[in-house]
């Protein structure tokens, strides 16, 4: 079977571009790939990898003859990578991304998209805390989400020929407007990061219990979200500036609940806990059954096993 692309050059490689280089590797989907990163340390980890057959420390170079690119840094560097590699992109080629916004990454990409090139902007939903070209593996995308925001009169046929890539990356597919990514991811991730990085940020300030302690008697809660809250710091400072009417929505629709839920505490108000609680249980569940995570002790956190 010949490979999706002759050459596919990702801008960034850290968690998610290391792991599309592993998956394409495993499942031939790119003859050549090529890569930029800012860092002279991550250029050549990468090259020592395996992850790229060439690397550069321009990323108008690495786009050259690129039939797919893939913008896989902090959404934060998007505009000025864009301005960069725009007039570098050659004609039918597909710019794609994976960040965890998209209206601010079409705000940002769109008008430096020269005619003829395919800007579909697009999101896989995967990841875990950890970051850098060493952290990568070709089972993180699969049984997946990675969602495609194409832009009115985007070409169908390069949409079909991106969500196969993704499709045979491992991922299920879907595509929705830029807006509604935003608003969905808001609620299922954004807002869980932002809780979870107030928290722990909470809890290394108590004056009543020492950071020893906190460390020490970290049950599952607290040590799950220290988990998220160990997240690429760049990324998710991007992440909320450029997201932020929808994060600030659910935030505010959260702050109504929880203070139901103070107000249940403080009036001893049993049969209210006890009926947000039953349906949190059965979100869960939810997830479990659409293979979405695990019901093992580890919280299904282990890297999945090659398939």
């Amino acid at each position: 079977m010949s490979p999706a692309f002759d050459r596919v050059a990702l801008i960034g490689i850290g968690l998610i571009g290391s792991s599309l280089a592993h998956a394409m590797r495993k499942k031939k989907l790119a003859a050549e790939i090529t890569g930029y990163a800012r860092s002279e340390a991550t250029r050549a980890k990468a090259l020592e990898l395996g992850l790229v057959d060439k690397v550069f420390p321009s990323a108008r170079e690495a786009v050259a003859g690129a039939g797919l690119v893939i913008l896989c840094s902090p959404v934060g560097t998007y505009a000025e990578l864009a301005r960069e590699i725009g007039p570098a992109l050659q004609p039918g080629a597909i710019l794609t991304d994976v960040g965890s916004v998209k209206g601010a990454v079409v705000r940002d990409v769109a008008e430096h998209v020269p005619p003829g090139v395919h800007f579909i902007p697009g999101h896989p939903i995967a990841g875990t805390e950890q970051s850098g070209p060493e952290s990568g593996f070709a089972e993180l995308f699969i049984n997946r989400w990675c969602i495609l925001t194409p832009l009115p009169g985007a070409d169908p046929e390069a949409v079909e020929r991106l969500a196969a890539f993704w499709r045979a990356c491992g991922s299920n597919v879907e595509t929705m407007t830029p807006e509604h990514h935003d608003l969905v991811l808001a609620i299922t991730s954004h807002l869980p990061h932002l809780i979870a990085y107030n928290i722990v940020s909470t809890a290394a300030d108590l004056e009543e219990v020492t950071s020893s302690e906190v460390i020490k008697y970290s049950a599952g809660g607290f040590r799950d979200f220290t988990r998220i809250a160990a997240s690429d710091p760049t990324m998710w400072r991007d992440v909320f500036l450029n997201n932020r009417e929808a994060v600030l929505e659910m935030l505010g629709r959260f702050s109504e609940d929880l203070s139901a839920l103070q107000r249940a505490i403080r009036w001893g108000d049993g049969e209210t806990l006890f009926n947000i609680f039953s349906r949190s249980r059965q979100i869960r569940r939810g997830i479990i059954a659409a293979g979405q995570d695990t019901a093992a002790p580890d919280f299904g956190r282990g890297v999945p096993k090659t398939q």
